[in-house]
């Protein structure tokens, strides 16, 4: 075990490598007053933390946006159909908007969405999450604005 110590070697691959428990490699190490660099976990572990923050940004961002277009969508017209009948008929009417509940569905979304965004601002002080969702959204609107702006400046330019 000395050997595969003196080479830098992790507990894990001491245990791999001898065959035997990482406790067995642990208790042998604190006989012998040895010890185990724990750098490289430490490094680990938040790398692993920054990529669950990522993955969280991401999350929120996706609610965020399907919220937004739920909201949006609200007052559109809303399609109904049915499958029924002794000859299993399908039938559809467009109705002027989504009926209440379709309405209450939607509002409860974007309520539960903000509730959440909301925790992820307060947990984090210096507010970065919510700083990045913003600067996701102007990013986003920005370039909408470009594409929709394109159009106008070759027409002038044509002219």
């Amino acid at each position: 075990m000395h050997e595969l110590h003196a080479e830098d070697l992790s507990l894990s691959a001491i245990a791999r490598e001898l065959g035997v428990a990482k406790s067995t490699v642990s208790r042998w190490a604190k006989e012998d007053n040895l010890s185990f660099d724990r750098s490289q976990t430490a490094d680990a572990v938040a790398a692993k933390s920054i990529d669950l923050a990522a993955g969280r940004q991401r999350l929120a961002e996706k609610m965020l946006a399907a919220s937004e277009a739920m909201l949006d969508r609200i007052d559109d017209p809303y399609l109904v159909y049915n499958f029924g009948g002794k000859d299993n008929d399908y039938k559809e009417h467009e109705l002027e908007s989504a009926p209440v509940e379709v309405r209450r569905n939607v509002i409860t979304t974007a309520a539960i969405t903000f509730d959440k965004l909301s925790r992820i601002v307060e947990r984090d002080p210096d507010v970065s999450g919510a700083q990045s969702v913003v600067q996701s959204l102007e990013a986003g609107i920005l370039a909408a604005a470009d594409i929709l702006r394109a159009p106008e400046t070759e027409i002038t330019e044509e002219a």
